[in-house]
């Protein structure tokens, strides 16, 4: 059965919203870890994680440090798109409230997890609790 274009467009949309969502809450899960991920850091992690893949003897820990290395090139590409907390605080304004809806995510577990709630008044999020 082929997908309608407005169903594409819909998993598009979602598809970007999640993205907007998530490297906002990574980078407020960082601070709140008080570890900081820079670039320098993701680009050695990166090159130790090649070289084990080409030392690697072993057929599952390749797989593994495979997949190590496509998160931290993922991580590299998200640092590379926005680069700071003010890009990734209007994207996540842009699309907290649909995701919200969408999702079933209510205003205290935002809060919870520690988004402001100056941000989430920006974002349009209403201030509902849930019990």
């Amino acid at each position: 059965m082929e997908m309608s274009q407005e169903h594409k467009d819909a998993l598009a949309q979602g598809r970007k919203e999640a993205r907007a969502i998530k490297a906002y809450l990574k980078t407020i899960e960082a601070r709140k870890q008080g570890r900081s991920v820079t670039k320098d850091g993701l680009e050695s992690r990166l090159t130790r994680t090649n070289e084990k893949i080409e030392a690697s003897d072993d057929t599952l820990k390749t797989l593994d440090l495979i997949q190590t290395r496509l998160d931290i090139q993922l991580a590299l590409s998200s640092m590379e798109d926005v680069e700071n907390l003010d890009q990734l605080e209007a994207g996540f304004v842009t699309y907290a409230k649909s995701y919200s809806e969408r999702k079933g995510v209510s205003y205290t577990a935002w809060r919870e997890f520690g988004v402001p709630a100056a941000v989430l008044r920006d974002a349009n999020v209403p201030e509902t609790r849930r019990r």
